[in-house]
C-alpha cells in the first residue's frame, strides 16, 4: 500500500510519549508516492490550515520512504514569449517526521546502527533558492569508506556549491527574461 495510518490511544500509546495516552499518537507510513501538484494547490491551501481553534498537540510520526513529486507552475505566463517555468521535482529517499508532546516538528532521516541521533526542529519555512530538481537522501553507502571527520565538512562544501549554482543559475533566469522583455527573440 501506499500510505498506512496507525492511531494508538489509551495506556498503550505511552509507550511513544505522556501525552499519546490522552490525545493519541498517530503513526502514517508514505511509500512509492508519486504525484504531480500545481503551484496554485499550495497557495489555495492556507485557508483550509488556518482555523481559530487552537489544536490540541498529538504526538505523530509521518514516515515517508521513495517519494517523488513534481510542483508545476500553472500561474497566468508574463511574458508571451516566455517558454515557461520548468517543473521543480522533490525525491525524498527516507524522512521522517516527528511531532513531540511540546508541539515541535522534528526532521530526521533514519538511523543506522552505531550512529548518535541528531533532531533538527523544524521551524518557519525560509524561502530557499533551489535548483530545478532537489534531492533529500539518507547517506549513500559509497561515502562509508571516508572518515568520519571529512564527511560533515564535504557536506558543507557541497551544500555552499549547491546554494552557489542556484543563485547562478537563477541570476541567468533573471537575466534572459529581462533581455527577453526589450528583445522577444532573443536566444542564446
Amino acid at each position: 500500500p501506499e500510505v498506512c495510518l496507525r492511531l494508538e490511544v489509551g495506556p498503550a500509546a505511552a509507550v511513544h510519549s505522556p501525552l499519546a495516552v490522552q490525545n493519541g499518537f498517530l503513526h502514517m507510513l508514505v511509500h512509492s508516492y508519486t504525484a504531480e501538484l500545481f503551484m496554485s494547490f499550495l497557495t489555495n491551501l492556507g485557508p483550509f490550515l488556518e482555523d481559530e481553534i487552537i489544536p490540541e498537540v498529538i504526538p505523530m510520526e509521518i514516515e515517508v520512504v521513495d517519494a517523488k513529486i513534481t510542483l508545476k507552475d500553472d500561474s497566468p505566463r508574463v511574458y508571451p514569449t516566455s517558454p515557461g517555468p520548468v517543473p521543480i521535482t522533490l525525491a525524498v529517499d527516507h524522512v521522517i517526521v516527528k511531532r513531540r508532546d511540546d508541539g515541535v516538528f522534528y526532521l530526521t532521516a533514519p538511523q543506522e546502527e552505531g550512529s548518535s541521533k541528531q533532531e533538527k526542529p523544524v521551524s518557519v519555512v525560509q524561502e530557499q533558492k533551489a535548483p530545478a530538481e532537489c534531492v533529500l537522501a539518507a547517506v549513500a553507502a559509497g561515502t562509508r569508506g571516508l572518515q568520519l571527520k571529512e564527511m560533515p565538512e564535504l557536506q558543507r562544501e557541497l551544500q555552499t556549491m549547491k546554494i552557489a549554482l542556484a543563485e547562478a543559475n537563477m541570476d541567468k533566469a533573471r537575466l534572459l527574461q529581462e533581455i527577453r522583455k526589450y528583445n522577444p527573440l532573443f536566444q542564446l
